[in-house]
């Protein structure tokens, strides 16, 4: 792994300059990598959820609590850590944030109640918190002038890891129940490793590949995107898209929290059969999310940001108006068609918010991974307390609204025009 990426030009000097402005992909592959182990020891929480509703007695409302306290631990705090690593690029984070989830891991496998389980589960939370915002900006920084490609090779990882959830229920927690938790102690220590490698990269890059300050043209996406650094009219532009972006961010991880987390109880109760069942087509939700976030980048590069973006979210919106109503041979391909629309503008939802604050990209990540993601965790509490009080048909018919708010994109500043 260091052999490859010092061979990429990983040690600093003048080789290294004059690579800085190509994709340095081992990099690229090894942060997606951490980002996939990370996001499975994640989806470890609502995975293992089915086999402790009954021995530790939760109800839907719990339920909701726990998935909140995961997201709003990994997702408030990015803005901050973001903001913190823009000032100070900390190397040392990514493999502290792993050793975090390493502990996190340990403590869920042996939780005896709900409360020593929440504390588990936000140590987890606050491992993913301080891992992301700098591995999106290594990422950034190893990209080069392909950015939408390598985003998505960054958010293939995510998605990819967090795919696994069903499959870790019906094959692992279901079957085995808490103590299999004990098995992703040894995903984190593998990613500790890689992060170990990457931050050694990480660190001897910044002084030739650190974005420059107050003046940035960015020809990724597809688009030409000139800003000076002040003036009243650019801070506007900025903070419009940035809102926007947070809002249509905190749409889609509400629907898609409603999908991972509930659907599989929806799923049981309105075709008659069991949990375990509901679990391949949130495997397949999951997989063609994965191809869906991989083409997605891409095509932005292709065809520019904005017009991938509401594609993903207007393209859903005919899908999860139809979920609740589908005879259950069409869930399948139902879900299918969704997680690949839906994803395909996950990764580029960042790279936006990226192009938008040059200058800030450890803050632009956090606000759209984090803070965007913690804002859908209290949509999961949301959900959890109105599925207690009017059934689970019901929220899911409201829920399927969420993709309308795609529309919202019309809104957002074009980069393509200087």
């Amino acid at each position: 792994m260091n052999n490859a990426v010092e061979g990429t030009g990983g040690a600093p000097g003048g080789a290294f300059a004059k690579g800085a402005a190509r994709t340095v992909f081992p990099v690229v592959l090894a942060v997606s990598a951490i980002h996939m182990l990370n996001d499975s020891m994640q989806a470890v929480v609502p995975a293992i959820l089915p086999s402790l509703q009954k021995p530790l007695h939760l109800s839907y409302t719990q339920i909701g609590f726990v998935i909140f306290a995961l997201n709003i631990t990994s997702s408030l705090l990015q803005p901050l850590i973001g903001m913190f690593s823009d000032r100070r690029p900390s190397p040392f984070m990514l493999p502290l944030g792993m050793v975090m989830s390493l502990a996190g891991m340990a403590g869920i496998a042996l939780a005896p109640n709900y409360a020593m389980l929440l504390a588990a589960v936000m140590l987890v939370g606050l491992g993913s918190a301080v891992f992301h915002p700098e591995g999106s900006k290594v990422v950034y920084l190893a990209a080069g002038e392909r950015r939408g490609l390598a985003q998505s090779i960054y958010q293939v990882g995510g998605n990819g890891g967090s795919s696994l959830q069903p499959l870790m229920t019906k094959y692992l927690f279901l079957p085995f129940g808490q103590l299999a938790a004990f098995w992703f102690m040894g995903v984190a220590a593998l990613a500790v490793s890689i992060s170990w490698f990457v931050s050694r990269w990480y660190k001897g890059s910044l002084a030739v590949r650190r974005p420059k300050p107050m003046r940035t043209v960015d020809r990724s996406l597809g688009a030409e995107a000139t800003r000076e650094g002040g003036g009243g009219k650019i801070a506007g532009y900025v903070w419009l898209g940035m809102s926007l972006l947070v809002l249509l961010t905190f749409a889609r991880s509400t629907y898609h929290t409603a999908i991972l987390n509930y659907y599989q109880y929806f799923y049981a109760e309105q075709y008659r059969t069991t949990i375990e069942w509901a679990q391949l087509p949130l495997f397949l939700f999951g997989l063609f999310g994965v191809a869906g976030t991989f083409f997605g980048g891409p095509l932005a590069d292709r065809i520019g940001p904005k017009r991938v973006i509401f594609g993903s979210m207007a393209g859903a919106v005919p899908f999860a108006a139809a979920l609740p109503y589908v005879p259950e041979a069409w869930v399948i391909p139902l879900f299918a068609a969704m997680g690949f629309i839906l994803s395909l503008g996950f990764s580029v939802v960042v790279v936006y918010a990226q192009l938008l604050m040059p200058d800030h990209i450890g803050t632009a990540s956090g606000l759209i991974v984090g803070l965007a993601f913690g804002m859908g965790a209290l949509g999961a509490v949301a959900l959890g307390a109105c599925i207690d009080v009017y059934g689970l048909k019901p929220v899911f018919l409201a829920a399927s609204l969420l993709p309308l708010i795609g529309l919202v994109t019309f809104k957002l500043p074009d980069l393509r025009k200087p």
